[in-house]
């Protein structure tokens, strides 16, 4: 019984993680909006920056790989694998978000050291946007520290047992 409720706790966390990884990519993708200003129109899209590119990259990474760990069986010898790409994911979550949130940060707030304005008052659409695919990634990357925690344990578990 108590193996079950393990296997359906770790089962639980990657359907959330990918869940969230999927949610954070179709938000971002999705994310545009035209606005003028004076004479002249603009577009604001994702594609504009490379770290908002590096973050849809990183979350379709990401929503890839949980969707084909969900159906690796148990007894697979793979398993061990996985902590090792739960840990590339969880990395490659951390990056692409610390990376996509300096940049929205700069978008919301300019920064005037450099002359940047902010456009949150002329695109609110699409910052609303930006602003929900990263909390979803911000949450993405919550549950594969967990699922991170959780896969070291299911595999170092039987080491631990050993040794008692």
């Amino acid at each position: 019984m108590v193996k079950l409720t393990k296997r359906i706790g770790g089962l639980v966390l990657r359907i959330a993680a990918f869940g969230a990884a999927l949610a954070a990519l179709i938000v971002m993708v999705t994310s545009r909006e035209r606005a003028s200003f004076f004479a002249i129109s603009f577009e604001a899209k994702y594609t504009d920056m490379a770290a908002f590119k590096y973050f849809v990259i990183a979350n379709a990474v990401v929503s890839v790989y949980s969707f084909i760990v969900l159906f690796l069986p148990k007894e697979s010898l793979l398993w061990k694998f996985v902590v090792v790409l739960d840990l590339v994911m969880t990395m490659l979550l951390t990056s692409s978000l610390s990376a996509a949130l300096a940049v929205a940060q700069v978008g919301k707030k300019g920064n005037a050291n450099a002359g940047w304005l902010p456009i949150c008052g002329q695109v609110p659409k699409f910052c609303d946007q930006i602003t929900g695919a990263l909390i979803a990634g911000f949450v993405a990357l919550v549950l594969y520290v967990f699922l991170l925690l959780y896969s070291l344990h299911s595999v170092l578990d039987p080491f631990l047992l050993q040794k008692s």
